[in-house]
């Protein structure tokens, strides 16, 4: 396993502070708890206001922020965003593919507490809604896209 240290620099391990596999681990958990109070604390402010659309993606952005600062001089000359091949190419770094979850991480989640919030504003069964959750959680776009459809779905029936 390689480790890092400030700026991509590779360190023997016993000078490493954290492996990308311990970042890795730390970030999906950190999301993970706020995806658990989504679902199981709903109505508490700080489960589904603070720590889904403040804290966590304040800590994930530093966290990305840095890595996309570590990684840049890695990136090879043919990455990019331009097209599917830039982006392969970009994320054949591993410290650069981290920070792409860890940005999938932190919008997911920031979605999903959106989708809580909104859902209760427009009174819609939080059991209906956990599933839509789940799919943002495992499928992003998909899952707000389910959501969109059941207050759709909602808005309907009420008329």
């Amino acid at each position: 396993m390689v480790h890092y240290g400030v700026a991509g620099q590779r360190l023997r391990k016993e000078e490493t502070l954290m492996s990308l596999e311990t970042v890795f681990s730390l970030c999906s958990g950190v999301a993970l708890l706020g995806w658990i109070g989504l679902v199981v604390a709903p109505r508490w402010a700080l489960a589904r206001d603070i720590i889904p659309s403040v804290l966590v993606p304040l800590l994930l952005g530093s966290i990305y922020a840095s890595l996309m600062f570590s990684f840049s001089n890695e990136a090879p000359s043919e990455g990019g965003f331009g097209t599917l091949e830039s982006v392969k190419a970009l994320f054949g770094v591993d410290g650069l593919l981290l920070a792409g979850w860890i940005h999938y991480l932190a919008f997911d989640l920031f979605v999903g507490g959106w989708i809580v919030r909104d859902s209760q504003e427009h009174e819609i069964s939080h059991v209906l809604v956990v599933p839509c959750l789940f799919f943002t959680l495992m499928a992003g776009p998909f899952g707000l896209l389910l959501y969109l459809g059941l207050r759709q779905t909602k808005r309907l029936t009420a008329s």
